[in-house]
């Protein structure tokens, strides 16, 4: 069977990056980055294991809703200058890189979608919670900063909803991480309530003549904002890669 460690590149050299007291150091980042992906292939024992960096291009998010992402910190601009190098000594030491055009998600959910839908096994290593959306058969979300497994319980815990209610959760509450809206006054705490109550985002619409007549009017006057954000967090995992999964291959020691 094979079994694809996945992993996203910025998420994991950017905290490497920040936690380095010499921001202009990138022998040293290259070397624990090199060091943080060979540890992962140990835990993890992959067939295949590929890197994947996000894009220039701007991205069909950003296009949709221009405040999408907004206000995050521009990339260092020694940990830009560097990451060629970065990429070239990876690919030497057995890791391929593998180039979104824009944000790497969309390349990462489609990747392990694809992979575990045909039989095979995922494993995409980040801290975006992002990925919990995706409900796939054999796929593991490793986060390798607490060197465990995501915990999706404690996740659906925190918000009060089930992993299934994640994207209509973020459609009404937003994601403040990404500067994706939600309904206007519709935080958190009120989303987790009303899909506890109401189960989907269609019930919720569905049933605004048994709510007060201010929540129904926030929903109603939000419907069109609950809608965009469920797209903007919706992962793509129908992307054309035209990649090779054997050029991807673990070599052997």
């Amino acid at each position: 069977m094979n079994r694809l460690l996945i992993i996203d590149g910025m998420n994991l050299v950017r905290r490497l990056h920040a936690a380095q007291p010499d921001e202009a150091d990138m022998q040293g980042l290259t070397e624990r980055s090199r060091n943080a992906c060979q540890k992962l292939i140990r835990q993890h024992c992959p067939s295949h294991v590929a890197i994947v960096w996000d894009g220039d291009e701007e991205s069909w998010r950003k296009r949709l809703y221009p405040d999408y992402k907004k206000g995050r910190k521009p990339m260092p601009q020694a940990l830009a200058d560097g990451l060629p190098a970065l990429k070239q000594a990876l690919a030497e030491a057995g890791i391929g890189s593998i180039n979104a055009l824009s944000e790497a998600d969309d390349v990462i959910a489609t990747l392990a979608s694809k992979l575990c839908l045909r039989g095979g096994e995922a494993i995409i290593v980040s801290t975006d919670k992002g990925f919990c959306q995706l409900r796939l058969p054999r796929l593991l979300l490793w986060d390798h900063f607490n060197g465990a497994a995501m915990d999706i319980a404690a996740l659906e815990q925190k918000l009060g909803i089930e992993q299934s209610q994640l994207l209509d959760f973020m459609a009404l509450s937003g994601d403040s991480g990404n500067k994706i809206p939600g309904i206007q006054g519709i935080g958190p705490k009120t989303a987790g309530e009303l899909l506890r109550s109401f189960r989907t985002l269609a019930n919720v619409y569905n049933a605004l003549d048994t709510l007060g007549a201010k929540q129904a009017k926030k929903l109603t006057e939000g419907k069109e904002m609950a809608r965009l954000s469920y797209r903007l967090a919706k992962l793509r995992t129908d992307l054309e890669l035209n990649i090779r999964l054997n050029q991807y291959r673990v070599k052997e020691n």
